[in-house]
Order: structure tokens, then sequence, then C-alpha cells
């Protein structure tokens, strides 16, 4: 754990790649340093900046007037927000209007706004001309914390979440916390699922200290800065251990196998956002460690108490339109977590608990478990 920050003090957070290696520059106010960071970075770059229609209205003429002030040409591609535009019409229009603005090998992609143009822009300069640089200016706490970091860029497929996509790194993360103060509460909770999934999954103390002081994170005092630099810090190490997800990096998907089963079961809609399913699936995760007799019934329920007590879902039963075909069916999920990006030679793998702080990959699940596992959960009224 970082010591508490100061809204004055940014930090860098580096990700050990070798020769790939990069910041992440975490701090109040540190989108304005956008354009001098990038010319040091790239000298006489072009830039094309994607963000969506929303973050557009409060970013995108501040991000414009950084790089202008150091002399960097850019253009614009605004997209609609939310996981509609993370499909291959959504990669097509903004891969067209990248190679429309000429961007070049040697350019910048720069990915304004939070996992969903992340996720679309990464993978967008991951293919074009084979390859062009991206940074990120993730606008949410989901992306600040999370999607901006490692790498993984995608789209999803009607048959499941992130199935197409690559592996690109970025070259730079500004992760300007001040941005934040524009989300809705709802996207911030669910942002908010992310931070507490790297205490669950290997940092008890820091779950401890976000037990005592999620309060002020959502309130925007210090705590929102150090939990921030906690998180990156986490998943800045596993990445440069494990960059391509062969083995301990598996670990950083806890609640993820339930949470996108339960993201395509709702159409990857606003009826739930990432975190939230993230939040539920983790809480389902954990009630699923303990049933196996990994950890104890306490130990669960203070997983779901914690996210409660910050606002998340938890239980199936908490999505809207919940009884709607395919979500309160335990086949239908089973059928959508078998395409999860996890599964190998058609065995599930799960991320599961031994305790609060330490999380294990479990490998060959079987199925009947799970499923009895879920009708269990889904036959719950209260």
């Amino acid at each position: 754990m970082t010591a508490p920050l100061k809204h004055s003090d940014p930090v860098n957070v580096g990700v050990a790649l070798g020769d790939r290696a990069y910041d992440i520059v975490i701090g109040r106010g540190v989108l304005a340093s956008l354009g001098e960071r990038v010319a040091h970075l790239r000298p006489g770059v072009r830039t094309a900046i994607v963000t969506d229609r929303t973050v557009a209205k409060h970013w995108l003429e501040p991000t414009e007037a950084s790089l202008a002030a150091v002399g960097i040409p850019t253009s614009r591609i605004v997209v609609e927000e939310g996981e509609i535009s993370k499909t291959y019409a959504g990669l097509e229009k903004v891969s067209e209007a990248l190679i429309a603005a000429k961007i070049e090998r040697n350019d910048l992609v720069i990915a304004l706004g939070g996992g969903v143009v992340g996720d679309l822009a990464g993978f967008a300069a991951a293919i074009l001309r084979r390859g062009v640089d991206f940074v990120q200016v993730p606008t949410s706490l989901l992306a600040q914390v999370d999607s901006s970091v490692g790498g993984k860029t995608g789209i999803n497929s009607p048959q499941g979440k992130n199935l197409l996509g690559a592996f690109h790194q970025p070259v730079l993360v500004i992760a300007d916390t001040a941005v934040l103060d524009t989300l809705s509460p709802r996207q911030f909770r669910s942002g908010y699922a992310e931070v507490a999934k790297y205490g669950v999954l290997g940092d008890e103390a820091f779950f401890t200290w976000l037990e005592k002081n999620h309060a002020d994170i959502f309130k925007g005092g210090s705590a929102r800065e150090h939990a921030i630099a906690t998180s990156c810090r986490a998943k800045a190490g596993v990445v440069s251990r494990d960059e391509r997800e062969t083995g301990e990096r598996a670990l950083l998907n806890l609640g993820h196998t339930f949470g996108h089963a339960l993201e395509a079961a709702t159409g990857f809609s606003d009826r739930l956002f990432h975190g939230e399913g993230v939040a539920i699936g983790m809480t389902l995760a954990a009630q699923f460690s303990a049933k196996l007799g990994m950890i104890g019934e306490a130990d669960a329920a203070r997983v779901e108490r914690h996210l409660i007590e910050a606002g998340l879902p938890t239980r199936l039963q908490d999505i809207a339109g919940f009884s709607q075909e395919g979500l309160a069916d335990a086949d239908a999920l089973m059928a959508l977590m078998a395409q999860d990006k996890k599964v190998k030679r058609g065995k599930l793998t799960f991320i599961l608990l031994e305790a609060v702080g330490r999380a294990v990959i479990a490998k060959d699940v079987e199925p009947a478990p799970v499923r009895d596992f879920l009708k269990e959960k889904l036959a719950h009224k209260a």
C-alpha cells in the first residue's frame, strides 16, 4: 500500500515491460500535462482522439487544448456511449476514421473515455497499419484502476464479452482524478467494484483500509488518489510478471466469469454496468468458495457486506429485469459461461478464494456443482 496522497502530489506508477515500459500518471489536474508528455514521448507526432459523446462534452476541448498548446495537431472521433460501440460496427467506424485522418505508424491514438472507449480505440490502434501506438486517458474510475492498464483491448461478440481483441500496451496512461467528479454516482460505484477486487484477491490489509475509508473515496478526498494508486500498483505488478495472462494475471478476473455471463444475459445494456456485474460475480465467487469449503461463511459475508455498503448489487435478483428469459435460467447462464475466455478445452476456470486477500485459479471446475449453485442462488427470494 502507498502512503495516502495529497491532491497536489501526482504520482507515477511504472509498468515494467522492458522496452515497452510506460508510466501511469495519477493526480488531480494531470490532464493539462498531456500535451507536454506526448511531445516529450513523440516529437513531431500527430494524434487522433477517440471519445464518446458524454465525455466529449466535458473533456474533449481541454484535451485538445493541452495538445494544441505544444503544437500537436489532432483530430476527433466521437462514438456513442456504452457497450453499443464496442462492436464490429463500432470498430469499423473508428478504424475508417483513423485511416481518413491519415494516422500513420509513428503517430498516436488517444483513448479519452471509460473502459469501452479504451478497449475500442486500443483495438483499432492495434490493427491499424498492423499496429499504431496509443495513449490511455481514462475518465471513469473503473478505467483508471483496471481497463486502461495492461494492454487488453477488444470488442464484444454477440456470443460473449471481449471475445475479439489483442494485447496492445499503451505508451502512457494519464489518470486525472478530477475528471471523476463528473461521473454519476452509479458510474462511480461501478468502478469501485474493481478497486475492492484488488483487496479481495490479493491484499487483505488494503481491503480492511477500504472498509474504513470508502466513504472518503466517494467524496473525493485524498483517499481517492490513494485507492487508485494502490490499485494501479497491484495491476502493474501482475501485468509486468504475466503480460499475456498465462498464469497469475488470470487472478484479476475475480468475479468476471459470473459477471461477464450476466452482462451477456442483459444484452450488454445499461441494465447492468460492468462493475455491477463484477460485484455480483465477486459475491458469487466468494459464496461458491464457501460452498466448496475453501473459505468460511463469515469471509464470504464480509465481502458481500462491504460491496453492499458501497451501494453495489450483490445478488442476481438485484439486476433490473431479473425474471426475463436467459437471466433467471441456470442452464442459459452456464451456456454463456462456456464462452468465457478462460475456458480451456471446454473446462471452466474460476477465480476462487482461500481467504479475503488470497485468490487462487481453480481449473477444470466441473459444471454440475456450478449449475446447482446457480439454481440455489436463483431460487432465493429475499
